[in-house]
């Protein structure tokens, strides 16, 4: 069954999701998660190490620096034409299924790389794609869902986000990291997880036909007087960054700091353990803020669960402390994300231009998760290694907490 079209004229979604929305929305992000992130915690590492090993920190990060420069843009500006698109196929649907064309060319390109330049240009396509999608998937749901729903609608979010590394992982270490293999399989699974979203997803023509000129562009791009939306987006970007601060470099960690003599493996165990909470985290968080009306709490606990992530990986740096910190870790982070599209959901300026505005709510969450590597590959390059590191995640974490509990607006 899918999900009523919306009314023209009506603002805000009044009619609660049938389960099947949720189910086939999870799936999609699951596929979306395991496609996107599996690459950047495992295979492009290997890549580049495989390339270019005496230069894979700097490589890393400045492929994934360029990526966070072009979301930067990207984001709000597909945002912004998805509001205005008018199409027998609706206004999100479209950038849905274009954004995952896209990023399925984008893997299959990635794969067939001999550079590290190449890796990174091909790299650059999929993450495009990633954003032209997303303009669609996110506006669905302020769209579709009632805000009492929004925190379940988070979990079927961020709760497969944690599924889809592990299995992504998992996978990608029995195909030996084959460059090839490896995303051809990407390739197959995203478009295998998101077809049944696509297929039945429906929405109506845009109500937005104010023309997009450059002004408006960048008129969107200031918070206008909102001050509860640039605090949520502040803290989007820096609970993120904190978050990405501590994992994207967890195989390098594992190969140079602690040398282990299977760094693969002892990444997908800590995966694994990251998994487990995080979805009970995730879950749970969103189902408890639904029912009690609340959303700054969670915020609190998140940031004191990935604060002492943080401080333990940098002052006990050994195998054995990590398994603890990814618990930690995860708890945090999931409970973070429970609530964290609720919340910003909840603090939009305008209802005709909600692609746009969370398009630049997305640059919070897709920015840090890209611009993650090149800040940390200063750090570890010239600025103390892996235990300023991850006490910068943990600081980061811990500033987002305090950004988001200055939105007034939300309990």
């Amino acid at each position: 069954m899918a999900a009523m079209e919306p009314v023209a004229g009506e603002l805000e979604p009044v009619t609660r999701v049938p389960r099947a929305w949720s189910a086939r929305f999870g799936l999609l992000w699951f596929g979306f998660w395991m496609a996107n992130l599996g690459p950047v915690q495992l295979v492009l590492p290997n890549q580049f190490d495989a390339l270019d090993h005496a230069h894979k920190v700097r490589d890393f990060g400045l492929v994934s620096g360029l990526t966070g420069l072009v979301a930067l843009v990207t984001l709000p500006l597909f945002g912004a034409l998805c509001d205005r698109t008018t199409s027998r196929f609706g206004r999100r649907r479209v950038w849905m299924i274009g954004g995952t064309v896209v990023f399925v060319l984008g893997l299959l390109a990635t794969g067939v790389q001999s550079s590290w330049i190449g890796v990174g240009l091909a790299w650059l396509v999929a993450t495009i794609g990633i954003n032209m999608a997303t303009a669609g998937l996110t506006a669905a749901i302020a769209d579709e869902v009632p805000d009492e729903q929004r925190g379940a609608i988070s979990a079927a979010i961020y709760g497969p986000q944690a599924v889809g590394i592990l299995v992504g992982v998992a996978i990608l270490t029995l195909l030996n990291n084959n460059g090839v293999w490896a995303y051809s399989f990407l390739a197959v699974a995203l478009v295998a997880c998101s077809t049944p979203f696509l297929r039945y997803y429906r929405d109506s023509a845009g109500l937005n036909t104010e023309p997009l000129t450059l002004r408006v562009l960048v008129t969107g791009l200031v918070v206008r007087g909102n001050a509860d939306f640039g605090w949520a987006f502040g803290g989007r970007l820096a609970v993120n960054l904190g978050n990405a601060l501590g994992t994207t470099y967890l195989l390098y960690f594992l190969q140079d700091d602690l040398k282990l003599a299977d760094p693969d493996t002892g990444l997908l165990v800590l995966t694994l353990v990251y998994l487990v909470f995080t979805l009970a985290a995730t879950i749970l968080g969103g189902r408890a803020s639904d029912r009690g009306g609340r959303r700054r709490p969670y915020v609190a606990v998140a940031a004191v669960l990935q604060a002492i992530a943080s401080l333990l990986l940098a002052g006990f740096p050994s195998y054995g402390v990590a398994l603890v910190a990814a618990a930690f870790l995860g708890a945090g982070y999931g409970a973070y994300m429970s609530v964290d599209q609720a919340l910003v959901t909840a603090v939009l300026p305008d209802a005709e231009s909600r692609a746009q505005d969370l398009g630049i709510m997305n640059v919070g969450s897709v920015g840090p998760q890209a611009l993650a590597p090149l800040i940390a590959s200063v750090i570890i390059g010239e600025l103390g290694g892996y235990p300023v590191l991850f006490a910068a995640s943990g600081v980061a974490t811990v500033l987002g907490a305090l950004m988001v509990y200055r939105v007034k607006s939300v309990a």
